[in-house]
């Protein structure tokens, strides 16, 4: 026992006046077991109580030495007692919070449904180093948005759109990732971040589908731009002009396939080797890559700034405000391939293809994310680091727009690839540098990134297939770095970029665009657990943002739009097929949440028009019987509820009642609701489960008919199966419940319907032929009419046809009875044959037919039965000076009532084999019990009209039409 742990002794102390509690039910030792609190001796306590006195080396306070040191002590173990008589640990146990003492205790993420959690407090297991957001989120995002495209694109596309077009061109995609960077901000500051980035932000905002589908795409994305930045080689190239030497330019040369595939291949290893070391290794490299960067950029301006100088090119006029005016508008034109205007080239460019071309110089803004399992604080990081990198970079390009512009001609920045390392001071050689740099740099980043999204993935146990990229909390990646680097290797031997290129620009677009939505779903529903510390967001500006993010892949081109949703679609659909159900409290659970709540007021509690009518069958799964343990519900239940459905829509609701006490068996009621859960997703029966703790199975049953369901979302039908049961197992309490169900049934206004045969009744694929005959007796409201029409609809009764046998009292009623029904059915667009069938009333003679039907001997051994019982009801009243009593309350038996019930219930049966015994299924209307009858006389009625018809289902409406006749 731990210290100060008062364990209750085997018996209870009895009660003196006042309440006797309950034990408290935990799993926690630190439980103290309560008993009501009276003024007495504490000796005659202490007789009940089994009291540990701890020992001196476990630092309790000897009463003997005053107050000085023992006094705080005391007071916190009184505290600790105290919250221990709510039942609970206190926070500061259970959770590990306990700051002051300089435990790390991990967040414990959120459990899946169904599944326990625990939390082990003791010494937390060693992490590797974390980071801030200088090195942990400015420096991968700026690494990654500080690429190739600013070093030899960027004066080329001021010449080509001018600067008006380019600063626009510049604001347009820079406010993608901008409003993108909020949206990350606002999500990622929504509490606790794990690893996975974007795709843990989008998984658990959109669901795991869409997050797997998306981190997919971005995991591709990663590894194919580890590639993409190898394929650039600079070389120096002399051009002719008359014979002579006129100029020498640096240009770019694409090698050739050998080229690519020997230099790709030996920087991806390398840079294998550098991230195999960890983040320590990536923090002290990856200033390396990005400082000669930094130093080259200030060099492009200082000679920017210093322009022209000596040995510079004509078309380099330094900043003049001429330069600045001729340069302003656009210039769009047909160039050759490598860019170099021709009146005759393939490429006519305009504001849609640079879009295309320069958007993916501002993508790199999850560099920092990706990596959020190794940062100190995800919460201050990701925004701020995000954030400042966009918008130091976005600062850059437009300011750059404006000294390009100023700086050299039209025809220069058209012409000359490398103008910045021929304006850079003091050597072109430090450009050549910081585009090897910043090519790797990125490349780093990126092979950091895809790796630790791939584990993050595969640690959601979402897709069995990923279990190999699992890594422990803190592990380094090492397997999903090797695979990652596979894809790279062979992407680079394969050579061919010039596909995958439009379609990586797609696929971050389709991120970014996730990102937002993700926003704008949570700020539009604005749950109680939306919280985000960064305060700065609103779902108009995620709106925009991701509008923005597909006007883009539109602009570039619809056909790759097509592609990378097609693709993305089809991992989606992946997941769901493949993958594990998971519970994440996504936003699309919270939205369909809110849709519910808004259609259950706008339907009302109102009637529902008979055009909207929809069965909403509450099944009664195990009522009479037994059944294995295993199998929470009949199985033939499930499929009948099925056939109940047009098209498998609608709601069933499978209830169960477990006798007994609630207090008792709540945590059995749990897990028999699990397990019924988990049978009717088996069967493939859309509904939900409910288990009922109850006294006895008529008190269950009467709370759920009265309090089950919301407004018009109440359940209309009780479907239970006969107990047939009830004889041959001399279960006598059966008919009382039986009886107590439907009349709680009709006075809740519900319908009934008991199937009868229900072990015969047909799977989904046993089809039936023959009749589905209706012996349609009194006026229902179209159930039973509305039943036989869903069952057409099963594949099992689709070849079977419909027969409507009306009861007419006199012969004279027949015809006029058959024309009316007739029009009837018609007018509700049914086709059935209609039968009138006459019986005699109880005055009329019986026909010599009945005497040879089946159902006499069962007639007979009921009316033998009904005596027997109604003689020892009799016998029972004369012994204890009572009136006639039954099920616990007094009844008036009326002799000649009764048989004039046995009566006509036998000639409804002959009735129903002399005309339906060969038929799929009979539906039959179902008589109310009689006032003051036993029970058991109506189990009697019941059982004789069931009598030798395999299958049939015994139907009573409620107070309603289900069917119409009007459009």
């Amino acid at each position: 026992m731990d210290n100060g742990e008062i364990e209750s002794a085997d018996e209870e102390m009895p009660s003196r006046g006042g309440r006797q509690y309950r034990p408290v039910v935990s799993h926690e030792q630190s439980i103290v077991q309560m008993t009501s609190m009276e003024s007495g001796p504490p000796t005659e306590i202490a007789k009940h109580r089994k009291i540990r006195i701890p020992s001196q080396s476990e630092n309790v306070p000897n009463p003997m030495e005053g107050p000085s040191n023992g006094h705080d002590e005391l007071n916190s173990s009184q505290r600790e007692s105290k919250l221990e008589l709510f039942g609970f640990d206190s926070l500061v146990n259970k959770l590990g919070l306990k700051s002051m003492t300089g435990e790390q205790i991990a967040t414990p993420s959120s459990p899946r449904d169904g599944e326990d959690i625990s939390i082990t407090i003791g010494s937390p297991k060693v992490a590797g180093p974390k980071l801030g957001t200088m090195m942990g989120v400015f420096v991968p995002c700026l690494q990654n948005i500080l690429g190739i495209i600013y070093y030899i694109r960027f004066s080329w596309i001021v010449g080509m759109a001018g600067i008006g077009e380019s600063l626009l061109l510049v604001a347009f995609c820079g406010s993608c990732t901008f409003l993108t960077g909020i949206s990350l901000s606002a999500i990622a500051t929504n509490g606790a971040m794990k690893g996975g980035g974007p795709y843990y932000l989008i998984g658990r905002a959109l669901g795991p589908e869409v997050g797997v589908s998306i981190g997919y795409v971005l995991g591709a994305v990663e590894t194919f731009l580890d590639a993409v930045p190898n394929s650039v080689i600079l070389v120096t190239n002399s051009t002719a002009t008359n014979g002579t030497i006129s100029e020498v330019t640096t240009i770019v040369y694409t090698p050739s396939l050998h080229d690519l595939q020997v230099y790709g291949i030996i920087v991806t290893i390398l840079l294998c080797f550098i991230v195999f070391g960890g983040v320590k290794i990536i923090n002290r490299v990856a200033p390396a890559f990005l400082i000669p960067v930094l130093f080259s950029l200030f060099c492009i301006f200082i000679g920017v700034f210093s322009a022209p100088r000596s040995n510079a090119s004509s078309g380099i006029t330094g900043l003049r405000s001429q330069t600045f005016k001729d340069n302003w508008s656009s210039a769009y034109q047909r160039t050759t391939n490598a860019g170099i205007p021709d009146a005759e080239g393939p490429i006519y460019w305009n504001f849609n293809a640079l879009v295309g071309l320069f958007f993916p110089a501002v993508t790199g803004i999850m560099a920092g994310s990706n990596r959020s399992a190794s940062l100190k604080d995800t919460q201050r990081s990701i925004p701020v680091g995000t954030l400042a990198a966009t918008l130091t970079t976005s600062f850059l390009y437009l300011i750059s727009v404006l000294l390009f512009g100023a700086l050299a001609t039209r025809e220069e920045l058209l012409t000359n690839r490398l103008l910045t390392a021929e304006v850079a001071w003091p050597l072109p050689a430090i450009i050549y540098l910081g585009i090897v740099l910043s090519t790797l740099g990125a490349a780093l980043q990126t092979l950091t990134g895809a790796p630790r999204l791939l584990s993050a993935i595969a640690n959601d146990d979402i897709l069995p297939v990923l279990n190999y990229f699992k890594v422990t909390e803190g592990g380094e990646p090492h397997l999903a770095t090797l695979f990652t680097a596979f894809i790279c290797i062979v992407c680079v031997v394969i050579g061919n970029l010039d596909l995958i290129t439009p379609t990586i620009t797609m696929f971050f677009l389709l991120c970014y665009a996730g990102v937002n939505l993700s926003c704008f779903l949570l700020d539009l529903l604005d749950a109680p657990s939306w919280r985000p510390r960064w305060k700065f967001h609103h779902w108009i500006l995620s709106l925009l943002g991701a509008l923005i993010c597909v006007v883009i892949m539109f602009l570039i081109s619809w056909s790759f739009t097509v592609v990378s949703l097609a693709l993305a679609s089809l991992i989606y659909y992946y997941v769901i097929i493949k993958g594990k159900a998971g519970d994440w409290g996504d936003g699309f659970k919270s939205a369909y949440f809110q849709l519910a709540l808004r259609s259950l007021r706008s339907l009302g509690a109102n009637q529902v028009h008979p055009k909207n009518w929809y069965p909403i069958p509450l099944i009664f799964c195990r009522p009479w019987g037994k059944l294995p343990e295993n199998v929470p519900c009949h199985p033939k239940l499930a499929d009948f509820a099925n056939c109940m459905k047009k098209k498998g829509r609608g709601m069933s609701i499978f209830v169960s009642i477990i006798d007994g006490d609630y207090h008792e068996l709540a945590e059995d009621a749990k897990t028999a609701c699990r397990q019924l859960s988990t049978y009717i997703d088996y069967k493939r029966c859309e509904g939900v489960a409910e288990i009922v703790v109850a006294p006895t199975m008529s008190d269950g049953f009467r709370g759920i008919v009265q309090t089950m369901g919301l407004g018009n979302l109440k359940p209309n039908i009780v479907v239970m199966r006969y107990p047939e049961i009830w004889r041959r197992e001399n279960l006598t309490q059966i008919p009382s419940t039986f009886v107590s169900i439907i009349n709680d049934c009709i006075i809740a206004n519900k319908a009934v319907v008991i199937v009868k045969g229900l072990d015969e009744w047909p799977g989904e694929y046993q089809r039936q032929f023959g009749t589905i005959d209706l012996y349609w007796i009194v006026r229902d409201g179209g159930l039973m009419l509305l039943l036989s029409q869903l069952l057409l609809t099963k594949e099992s009764f689709e070849s079977c046809k419909i027969q409507v046998f009306c009861i007419a009292e006199e012969d004279t009623e027949a015809e006029e009875l058959k024309a009316d029904v007739k029009k009837f059915l018609y007018d509700l667009r049914m086709q059935a044959e209609v039968i009138v069938v006459t019986m005699k009333s109880w005055e009329s003679h019986v026909d010599t037919g009945v005497q040879q039907d089946d159902s006499v001997e069962a007639f007979t051994g009921a009316q033998r039965r009904i005596a027997s019982y109604l003689a020892d009801m009799k016998e029972t009243a004369r012994k204890e000076g009572k009136p006639l009593m039954a099920d616990g309350k007094q009844v008036v038996v009326n002799e000649q009532q009764v048989d004039k019930f046995l009566y006509t219930t036998l000639k409804l049966n002959s009735t129903v084999l002399r005309y339906s015994r060969m038929a799929a299924v009979v539906l039959v209307s179902l008589p109310p019990p009689p006032l003051n009858h036993p029970a058991y006389f109506y189990m009697e009625y019941m059982d004789l009209l069931v009598e030798n018809v395999p299958r049939m289902l015994i139907v009573r409406g409620y107070r309603r039409d289900v069917v119409t006749l009007f459009t």
